[in-house]
């Protein structure tokens, strides 16, 4: 038996830490290129005034080896709040030692706490390992459900058609 699993709250001296690894999966998930954020921007989301996001460190044996950064959602069909968990990242050399469903385990936990009706997450279809681990979980894949983004110029766009009267 290796190591104990610990999941805590991440603080600030933890943005830089967590920031890597979220180029790191950036990375691992072939698109590197998209991080535009900062460990600042991070920092502020995290830990500044009007907070937008929550995460979660999971050490092993004392070590980081993990992170989750997650925001709260809103089911009208239950009236209820729930958790959206935007990132989940365990590097390669520590998986398959309990990191990723420890953090996931925390996660349920806070939103059981928080009455939340759900805990939702997005995978990358390709990414067979991840959907597996998910699976495995007992987790409900959406297959009808198709995710739809508006940002950067197109966000615009459409926000400036409101301002026109169009919207």
């Amino acid at each position: 038996m290796g190591p104990p699993i610990t999941i805590r709250p991440a603080e600030p001296a933890d943005v830089a830490l967590i920031f890597s690894l979220i180029v790191e999966l950036a990375e691992y998930e072939r698109a590197a290129e998209q991080v535009t954020g900062s460990a600042e921007l991070l920092g502020e989301a995290l830990f500044g005034e009007e907070r937008s996001a929550e995460a979660l460190v999971a050490e092993l044996g004392g070590h980081p080896v993990g992170f989750a950064v997650f925001h709260g959602s809103f089911s009208t069909w239950e009236c209820r709040p729930g958790l959206w968990l935007e990132d989940l990242y365990v590097p390669p050399e520590h998986r398959r030692a309990g990191v990723g469903a420890a953090l996931l385990s925390a996660l349920a936990a806070i939103a059981i706490e928080r009455g939340c009706a759900r805990l939702e997450w997005a995978a990358l279809d390709w990414n067979q390992p991840a959907l597996a681990f998910y699976e495995k979980l007992g987790a409900r894949r959406l297959g009808e459900w198709v995710v739809h983004r508006l940002e950067g110029e197109t966000l615009e766009r459409v926000a400036d058609a409101r301002s026109a009267g169009r919207g």
